[in-house]
């Protein structure tokens, strides 16, 4: 008998543990928060639980230093995941936007995807030890009608859903097609979120 797996799904986690580019991103993060009436307001528009700059601001690494030195790195990290998925672009995965996320305790974010782009992540600058999970669906779940429930010993990539519990300094990446959604948790999570073309 041969069994093999097809059409995986692939999701890249990398840690970047620079102490001082995290702590000037988390005051960063603060400022705007406090400064961008814009985004304040989008965000208490949406009902969105704390502070985004999603719809406000769009140059954040020429306004600040930290979020330009962040850019760079998510840049090829970018360029190593297009690798990893034999992406045949001609070019470089090009950056395309970058946004912050001050996420207040209870607050969560619905399952979504980032229609127009090829890769999306998030980079988690500042989160307390209850935050809550990132949660990925397969993207076959429509689709799967009288498919059985999955036993509770079931290998990850059989699951309908696969959960990642953020930390301080880790990088997630996935293809932008792919669904996910941010669960609740308590305390305020710092993250920068991004897209690439």
């Amino acid at each position: 008998m041969t069994l093999r797996t097809l059409f995986a799904t692939r999701l890249y986690e990398a840690m970047i543990d620079d102490q001082a580019l995290l702590a000037e991103l988390a005051h960063s993060i603060r400022t705007l928060a406090a400064d961008d009436h814009a985004g304040r307001r989008w965000s208490r528009d949406k009902g969105y639980k704390g502070y985004t700059s999603y719809a406000s601001l769009n140059d954040l690494p020429r306004r600040d230093p930290a979020f330009a030195d962040l850019a760079k790195l998510l840049v090829r990290h970018a360029a190593a995941f297009g690798d990893e998925l034999a992406f045949d672009l001609g070019r470089k995965p090009r950056l395309d936007s970058l946004w912050v996320n001050l996420l207040k305790a209870g607050g969560h974010h619905t399952a979504h995807i980032h229609p127009h782009s090829i890769l999306s992540g998030t980079f988690y600058v500042e989160v307390p030890d209850a935050t809550g999970a990132i949660r990925f669906e397969d993207p076959r779940l429509g689709l799967m009608m009288a498919a059985p429930l999955r036993r509770d010993d079931a290998p990850e990539e059989l699951k309908p859903f696969a959960s990642v519990t953020p930390r301080n300094g880790a990088l997630l990446m996935w293809e932008s097609w792919l669904r996910h959604e941010v669960l609740a948790g308590s305390g305020e999570r710092l993250s920068v979120s991004f897209n690439f073309a």
